[in-house]
């Protein structure tokens, strides 16, 4: 039977009892033993689907299992043809594992996603320059009847808007990325106007989530969405 693999860890780690992984029933979890490394794994069911039971198991084995330390965690559906591929595997990659642990130990990934609420970013666009909030105030006056200068107007606010989202997400990571040990970009096309991971030190996780608060309380325009503390997949290179 094949072998799925949900992370790696020291030899010596433990797991807590009767942990079960993917599959329907649940599978229960081992450990295979390379070297002084050991793969957490499952029997792989037949055809591994990434449904939310699935996800949710796999990536409740990762949070278990780095109760105890460090774990290097693969992303969901990481499969092997058997026991003996996984322990070979380990064995050749022992010294890149062993350093990537090292580099893991003792931090989480916390995941930030920022967009502007669209009205307060209007209203400090405006505040910051006295010839639209003229041109604002000349448009109301006249009742929005010109058209040729509510055009111009339009187009010079959303020129402005896109200044203050470069300026925003430039911000946003250079004040963030002081309180992280590493920091990677995720996917671009996801409609927000930051996200980004964080490679957080446990002890200084208080001082990146107060630094996330403050941004909000400076910069009223800015909407945060914070998940984490996180098994750190986003500082994982394939392995």
């Amino acid at each position: 039977m094949s072998t799925y693999v949900y992370g790696i860890a020291p030899a010596d780690r433990e797991l807590p009892d009767a942990i079960e992984g993917i599959g329907d029933p649940p599978r229960p979890v081992r450990t295979v033993r390379g070297g002084d490394l050991v793969a957490l794994c499952s029997d792989a069911v037949t055809e591994v689907r990434a449904d939310r039971r699935d996800l949710l198991a796999h990536q409740h084995v990762v949070i278990e299992a780095g109760k105890e330390g460090p774990v290097l965690p693969l992303r969901f559906g990481r499969i092997s043809p058997d026991d003996a591929t996984v322990a070979a595997v380990l064995e050749e990659h022992h010294d890149l594992y062993t350093e990537r642990l090292k580099a893991l130990a003792g931090k989480d990934e916390f995941n930030l996603k920022v967009h502007h609420d669209r009205e307060a970013v209007l209203h400090a666009v405006l505040a910051e320059d006295p010839d639209l909030m003229a041109r604002h105030a000349a448009d109301r006056a006249s009742g929005g009847t010109g058209r040729e200068e509510r055009s111009v107007f339009d187009e010079l606010v959303a020129r402005a808007v896109a200044e203050r989202e470069r300026a925003d997400a430039l911000l946003v990571e250079r004040t963030l990325s002081a309180h992280a040990a590493a920091t990677v970009h995720g996917p671009g096309d996801t409609g927000h106007l930051v996200n980004l991971s964080f490679l957080v030190e446990r002890e200084r996780r208080d001082a990146f989530l107060e630094a996330v608060r403050a941004l909000h309380q400076e910069h009223e325009h800015l909407r945060e969405q914070v998940m984490g503390p996180l098994p750190p997949y986003s500082f994982v290179e394939e392995v």
